[in-house]
């Protein structure tokens, strides 16, 4: 199995996965033209989209593709059937497509219906969890978002972290506002500027990488209470995500 990530508009990755024969499965493709032009390339055959919620960046293609391709099955919430699902998705469903079964994870946060695509070791989690970061939250609450987390950290330490933004480096200035002496925090961004500096992407990333240095991942960990403390006593690991999600929206 290939995984391929798509850029497009300014930060947003369209994720494909192709098998040898050509056929491939479509996530989130929120602009139709780099998908067919991607198809054309590498004669590829589409054999279904997924969708992670309504956001327009992530459904905005879908109206397109399936012009071209009318019987293409698309799956998502119930949030995306006026966006272009045909099957729509809850949590614990399964779909079978191109060998692999994937699990439909509920994760509201970003949107109250977005959900997530696990088959391992792929994590196709849209606006939920960013590598260094987590969603907006639109529609949801910091609650939500944290509990979404959890179900998201309970999975095998080796799973791909294909999120929909780059914004990395971004979120790891960020943690970097917060434990500024961390190592792996400091490894890491010194690693993803590299990067970045040279145009390359920073994704998928590892589950495993992500609880050394997703602040969000690590509001248990005693140097994120510690951090906290000095400017409130949160005794929940809830209420310390929340405080941290609200320091990122005016950062």
């Amino acid at each position: 199995m290939n995984l391929i990530s798509i850029p497009a508009y300014q930060d947003n990755y369209i994720w494909v996965l192709s098998q040898n024969d050509g056929k491939c499965l479509i996530v989130d493709p929120g602009e139709a033209a780099p998908v067919l032009t991607a198809i054309a390339q590498f004669g590829w055959q589409p054999e279904a989209i997924l969708l992670t919620h309504h956001h327009n960046d992530h459904v905005g293609g879908v109206k397109e593709l399936l012009q071209k391709y009318p019987a293409l099955p698309v799956y998502g919430p119930q949030e995306t059937a006026n966006k272009g699902a045909n099957h729509v998705v809850n949590e614990g469903d399964k779909i079978k497509l191109l060998g692999y079964e994937f699990t439909v994870i509920a994760t509201p946060g970003h949107t109250l219906g977005h959900i997530c695509y696990f088959s391992h070791p792929y994590l196709f989690c849209g606006d939920t969890m960013f590598s260094g970061g987590c969603g907006r939250l639109f529609e949801g609450t910091a609650d939500q978002m944290y509990q979404s987390f959890s179900k998201l950290n309970a999975l095998p330490e080796d799973t791909l972290i294909c999120c929909a933004h780059e914004y990395t480096l971004s979120n790891l200035t960020f943690s970097l506002s917060i434990l500024p002496h961390d190592p792996d925090l400091n490894e890491y961004y010194r690693k993803v500027k590299e990067l970045r500096a040279k145009n390359h992407i920073t994704l998928p990333t590892t589950l495993a990488e992500e609880r050394k240095i997703n602040v969000f991942l690590r509001t248990q960990d005693i140097d994120i209470i510690k951090a906290i403390s000095k400017e409130t006593t949160l005794q929940q690991p809830e209420q310390r995500f929340a405080w941290l999600r609200a320091m990122k929206d005016k950062f």
